[in-house]
């Protein structure tokens, strides 16, 4: 009984010693710019601290995900090691890591999905200066659900208290704006018309106006002008999930293949394809390759469904789960000639399988998640890229 009690006081005691060590880190950060969203996180990460760094302000910003990475003032960056998988814990571990090194600027990507771990992420940990919800959409359902009102208001738990959110969400502006104000918080919706095309080409990757125009807006806010932080950004590192795509002829073929497994919900997936799309007008056969994990049946259902609704040559399934959702694919209309089941497969296998379509020219779409199979692919076609 004694050592029970004495075990106890040990663990208050130590929880006490590490919530004031953690308010003295704090402290000696000046600013922190906390970024949420669905999607566009690291890339909206990155973004802000290129403008910031390019504006000569030191600065450390942290990106999650499936590569988590931190990056330092001079811009370079190494990846984080997870023993134990993400936990929110580590937004401790970066801060006290700032703390030491005379920033002006910690922009972090939020790591929270629970609205629970949300809120206690930045309330209790990052105590953000400035907040930014890239945006909301219906994703993460299982836990965030079940409709985008609740998807929107557990986004709303990392707007701060007396402090500026940022967003370029216009379809549940109003909600938000009705939880900053219970929060004594600005609130401000970036449109992207200000962007013009002429913005977009200084990027070597395909970048969306919305992130553009919401990092050029926190840089503004932080006293770097648009001409000095888009120069800065233009030369930034792009997030491993960042759209780019990637020409590669063989067999005769010439294959686009559009890295965007990033955008693994429906609205974004779609938004994505189309612009693609108008881009490689020119480009006569469509092939989708729907990376899809055991993890991930939902979304993988979800893309499904919106694949139905689209025209392509033929549906690739690589991954973990490619024989449940070939069912679930021709229970919703896409055509059993259509779909390849393929599993885990190498680059090449893939390639061999696309090139069975008839157009010469293919723009390929690779969808779903990075993770597992979806990584490899994409540097498949990045090493051969011409």
């Amino acid at each position: 009984m004694l050592g029970l009690i004495i075990g106890l006081l040990l663990l208050i005691g130590w929880g006490v010693h590490e919530y004031w060590d953690h308010r003295r880190n704090r402290k000696k950060i000046p600013q922190i710019i906390h970024v949420n969203g669905t999607r566009g996180k690291s890339s909206v990460t990155r973004l802000i601290a290129a403008g910031l760094r390019a504006g000569n302000y030191r600065v450390i910003a942290k990106t999650t995900g499936s590569a988590p990475r931190i990056i330092y003032p001079s811009g370079r960056e190494r990846a984080i090691v997870r023993l134990f998988g993400a936990n929110i814990r580590e937004q401790l571990k970066i801060i006290k890591f700032a703390a030491k090194r005379n920033i002006d600027y910690l922009v972090l990507e939020c790591m929270a999905v629970t609205p629970e771990y949300q809120w206690t992420t930045e309330h209790k940990m990052v105590k953000s200066t400035i907040g930014v919800i890239t945006n909301s959409r219906p994703d993460h359902l299982d836990v965030m659900g079940p409709g985008l009102r609740n998807v929107t208001l557990s986004m709303c738990n990392t707007i701060p208290d007396h402090g500026i959110i940022l967003t370029s969400e216009n379809k549940v502006f109003p909600l938000m704006k009705k939880v900053a104000d219970h929060r004594h918080t600005e609130f401000e919706y970036v449109s992207k018309e200000n962007i013009t095309d002429e913005d977009m080409r200084g990027f070597k990757w395909i970048e969306h106006k919305d992130n553009l125009a919401l990092s050029l807006e926190v840089c503004r806010r932080c006293g770097v002008e648009k001409e000095v932080a888009i120069k800065g950004m233009y030369n930034s590192i792009p997030d491993i999930g960042a759209t780019e795509i990637f020409k590669y002829k063989v067999n005769g073929k010439e294959l686009y293949f559009a890295h965007s497994f990033a955008a693994n919900d429906p609205e974004s997936t779609f938004v994505l394809m189309e612009y693609i799309h108008k881009i490689h007008s020119e480009v006569p056969g469509v092939a989708i390759v729907l990376n899809t994990r055991a993890d991930r049946m939902y979304r993988s259902r979800q893309l499904t469904e919106m694949l139905g609704t689209h025209k392509f040559n033929g549906l690739f399934l690589i991954g973990d789960q490619e024989l449940t959702i070939h069912n679930y694919a021709t229970g919703h209309g896409i055509p059993a000639e259509k779909i390849f089941p393929l599993g885990w497969c190498k680059g090449d296998e893939l390639v061999k399988e696309i090139c069975t379509l008839e157009p010469e020219k293919i723009l390929v779409f690779g969808i779903g998640n990075i993770g597992g199979n979806g990584g490899p692919i994409v540097d498949y076609f990045k090493e051969r890229s011409n």
